[in-house]
């Protein structure tokens, strides 16, 4: 197997020592198989004839995680842990800060493998380990399809310029991956980690015991459950994708957004699955695959270009030009953060929502751009809708915390978006009413699909 060069980034220039091992530091690609990252690590450990050691960084800490996503990404690591180890590859748990984890896992390795992180910190984390290892630190692309920088130089204005830019280089990267053997096993090696057998213990052991927000009763983590969630998906919801994206009470959904978070399955595993079916569904097919590949690579682009992604001064100058025009105009409705959070508003669509999201961790993507609109509509400035719709977000969502989030939430503010009719409020930012759910879709049958899950549960507890 031949990796694109594209996707290989030297981090440093460290003169390799001969080494015990080679590491893979597997931090945002967590995941077995079709892993791009684990195959180099793979085929650099058997050219060194050395066995190969992978070493995940478990922080009690991480940005804005709490319960519900340690016990989804725990799920899949523990399935992911066991995968390696029937391979013959020895993954390691080690608690602390990621780059201390790795860098003392690789203290005696001969290179230190990682996949790569889009986020402020992510991309901080693997500087760090590479200015302090004593050997080569090299960054595979596993997370994305296709490169960023290759796809694009710069900030892009909109989907259709980067559509046109990717069409032309998917085939290119778009490939099978084999799973590439390792010739030395690292099974008896004696490293210190832990074993991810009962994943509350796991979560005892690093205090994370706020039930504020709790697992999510639908989705469990692992590769084998994206797998299963996304053939189920392939055989009943490609067909109509195209014509359901805005139809949220039929939920054709593929629901990988929280798999696709954690890397616990492939983006190139999905595309290819699609492709295979594109000849039967064609427009399905297409629809899926813009959101797939141009949407996310799009997100992508955004938060790697643009140093304050997660800030409101991240939006174009026209959208905070128009916005601010709107500043003083009346708010009919004003809502706490804590209403909100109970969905204790007059709209039942949007309570639905909120609901959803509380309860599951997901959300119809047609219903997360309302979501998003009427929360910009109901707070005081724009400035203050922002932040809320952040932390919201940012808590409840299963992959909340990524760019896909960050660029979804600036995308209710005008990112990526174009000028619309003027309006009270929002300007010339795009508008959405609960007519057009009316319209457009069965949205009492969602409000009753809502509640028939939660079981009218679903809004955030009570106070005290």
């Amino acid at each position: 197997m031949e990796i694109p060069r594209e996707m290989i980034r030297p981090l440093n220039r460290k003169q390799a020592p001969r080494g015990d091992y080679v590491l893979y530091w597997m931090q945002q690609s967590q995941r077995a198989e079709y892993n791009p990252a684990l195959a180099f690590a793979a085929m650099e450990a058997n050219r060194r004839s050395l066995p190969l050691v992978v070493v995940f960084g478990l922080t009690a800490d991480y940005p804005e995680a709490n319960r519900r996503h340690y016990t989804f990404m725990l799920e899949g690591l523990r399935e992911t842990q066991a995968e390696l180890a029937a391979r013959g590859i020895r993954m390691i748990v080690r608690q602390g800060h990621p780059p201390e984890a790795a860098l003392a896992a690789g203290k005696h390795a001969a290179a230190i493998i990682c996949d790569r992180g889009y986020l402020r910190h992510q991309r901080q984390w693997r500087q760090e380990v590479a200015r302090a290892a004593q050997c080569p630190v090299i960054q595979i692309e596993a997370d994305a399809i296709l490169p960023v920088e290759t796809v694009y130089p710069k900030a892009a204005y909109n989907a259709r310029i980067l559509r046109l830019k990717i069409n032309a280089l998917l085939e290119y990267f778009l490939i099978p991956w084999t799973t590439v053997s390792v010739k030395s096993s690292s099974m008896d090696m004696d490293l210190e980690g832990i074993e991810i057998q009962e994943v509350d213990a796991v979560l005892a052991a690093l205090e994370i015991d706020d039930d504020a927000v709790p697992p999510s009763p639908i989705f469990t983590g692992g590769t084998s459950h994206a797998k299963q969630r996304f053939e189920a998906f392939l055989e009943k919801s490609l067909a109509v994708y195209d014509r359901h994206s805005n139809q949220p009470q039929q939920n054709d959904v593929s629901g990988m957004s929280p798999y696709l978070h954690f890397g616990q399955i492939s983006p190139i595993w999905l595309a290819l699955k699609v492709q295979r079916r594109q000849k039967d569904c064609p427009e399905g097919a297409a629809a899926y695959l813009e959101e797939l590949v141009v949407r996310r690579e799009l997100a992508i682009n955004y938060v790697h270009y643009t140093s304050d992604y997660d800030r409101y001064s991240a939006l174009p100058s026209w959208a905070r030009k128009t916005l601010q025009e709107h500043r003083g105009d009346e708010r009919p409705d004003l809502y706490s953060l804590d209403a909100l959070e109970k969905a204790q508003t007059h709209d039942p669509y949007w309570n639905a929502a909120m609901k959803e999201m509380v309860f599951t961790g997901f959300m119809h993507n047609y219903m997360r751009m309302y979501w998003g609109k009427k929360v910009l509509e109901w707070s005081r400035t724009p400035e203050k809708a922002f932040d809320r719709l952040l932390t919201l977000n940012n808590r409840y969502f299963i992959d909340g915390r990524d760019p896909n989030s960050y660029a979804g939430v600036a995308w209710i503010f005008g990112l990526h978006d174009r000028a619309w009719k003027e309006r009270p409020i929002f300007g010339k930012v795009r508008y959405m009413a609960a007519t057009g759910l009316e319209r457009k879709c069965d949205i009492q049958a969602y409000v009753r699909g809502v509640e028939a899950i939660t079981g009218g549960a679903g809004s955030a507890p009570p106070d005290g």
